[in-house]
């Protein structure tokens, strides 16, 4: 083997080290997590139509995705109609608006961190840290602490190129890229020289468990009759379009093997272009219609399992309520979290809520954080596994933690 390809395969068998216990069987009937993180800041305002508010039609001239229409269907363009305030992007129409009216879908508007730099990389750390304004320790992510908090009670798994920060720390977390699996790049013999090169140290051991991790996701996918391969976008999230052939695999994989799931969706940063002759159509539509299929596809790849599920749709921020020159939106502050699952008490917008306009928007220029997500995570986690007080601040140190009954 040449150096090279030594070091991209001990990089490929470091995806994946587990500590054994990883390995057994997850408890019949118990909760399981996943969250989804869509990298990039998606339109939130676009997602949750406040259509009967004037101030968002005359903030978005292009860009507003159209009233509902009347009747039971409403127009193929129109925002679908969830309660006296809110509607529904029409490219969800046949993926989530289902589950909406099965009350396994909410929505949590005005929603995010306290972090006001607009940053992704600075906010996307503070959400994965999980650790308030004060700490920034990188090997140190909230669902690593969970794990911990939970001692051996989930079996937690990545579905990423990348460990996300809200995995590392102490507890060894396994992660695989979906496009990894069923298509192994390094083959017996070479495993076996790299077994032999780390000798009997303790990376070693963590070589062969990588190893293992992969035999094991393998039998699992092979045994479904998956297709090995999926394209994956830069820096190990897949774009939306990929997230649908990926999310069969997930469901599949979490149904079976994991009770604690991540895996991020790349691609929301839609600062031009982002409609087509109105909020209906275009980029975001198409993002947003790819996205809800995915979702579909891993309830359904699910099965039994998914009433006891509870998944979390999260990004780094919001989007400014005012469309831009270039028919797109800029980097905003609040957004809208989904929360999903058999386990949920959904068909409902949750949270603190207000009236839009330019006295109250942040900034008066995006929707202000009225329900903060290590709260709120925080409050979902204590309904998931009764954790107390103590563990929930172990896990969001100085968090409030807010039950809004979504559980």
């Amino acid at each position: 083997m040449q150096r090279r390809h030594v070091l991209q395969a001990t990089a490929a068998a470091a995806l994946a080290m587990p500590m054994s216990r990883l390995w057994a069987a997850p408890a019949r009937g118990g909760p399981k997590f996943i969250l989804v993180f869509l990298r990039g800041a998606y339109d939130a305002t676009n997602l949750l139509v406040p259509y009967t508010s004037d101030f968002y039609y005359a903030s978005r001239p292009h860009i507003a995705v159209p009233r509902p229409a009347g009747g039971p269907d409403g127009a193929a363009d129109a925002a679908i109609r969830l309660d006296a305030d809110w509607a529904l992007h029409p490219a969800l129409r046949t993926s989530m608006l289902p589950l909406w009216q099965a009350g396994q879908l909410a929505f949590v508007p005005f929603a995010g961190t306290r972090d006001m730099t607009r940053s992704h990389f600075e906010t996307q750390d503070h959400i994965e840290l999980g650790q308030g304004p004060r700490t920034r320790d990188f090997n140190d992510g909230f669902l690593n602490r969970l794990v911990q908090q939970l001692g051996g009670r989930v079996q937690p798994m990545a579905f990423t190129a990348q460990l996300p920060l809200s995995l590392r720390g102490p507890e060894r977390v396994p992660n695989m890229a979906m496009g990894q699996v069923g298509r192994s790049g390094i083959d017996p013999r070479q495993q076996a020289l790299l077994v032999d090169m780390w000798g009997t140290t303790v990376q070693s051991a963590s070589v062969r468990e990588g190893f293992a991790v992969h035999a094991t996701v393998m039998r699992d996918m092979q045994a479904q009759g998956w297709e090995a391969e999926m394209v994956a976008a830069s820096r190990g999230a897949v774009n939306p379009r990929g997230f649908v052939a990926e999310a069969v695999r997930v469901g599949g994989l979490m149904r079976a093997s994991f009770d604690l799931g991540f895996i991020d969706v790349g691609g929301w940063d839609t600062h031009v272009n982002e409609a087509g002759a109105n909020g209906a159509q275009g980029q975001l539509a198409d993002k947003l219609g790819a996205l809800g299929q995915g979702l579909a596809a891993l309830a359904q790849a699910m099965g039994p399992a998914w009433r006891d599920t509870t998944v979390v749709v999260l990004s780094e921020f919001g989007r400014t309520f005012r469309e831009n020159g270039n028919r797109g939106t800029d980097h905003g502050h609040g957004t809208v979290y989904w929360v999903l699952g058999g386990a949920v008490r959904g068909g409902r917008i949750a949270g603190a809520q207000v009236a839009l306009s330019p006295a109250t928007l942040n900034q008066n220029r995006d929707y202000p954080v009225l329900s903060e997500d290590r709260d709120l995570l925080g409050g979902i986690f204590a309904r998931l596994w009764g954790l107390n007080a103590q563990q929930l601040q172990a896990v969001f140190p100085g968090s409030q933690p807010v039950d809004l009954g979504l559980i």
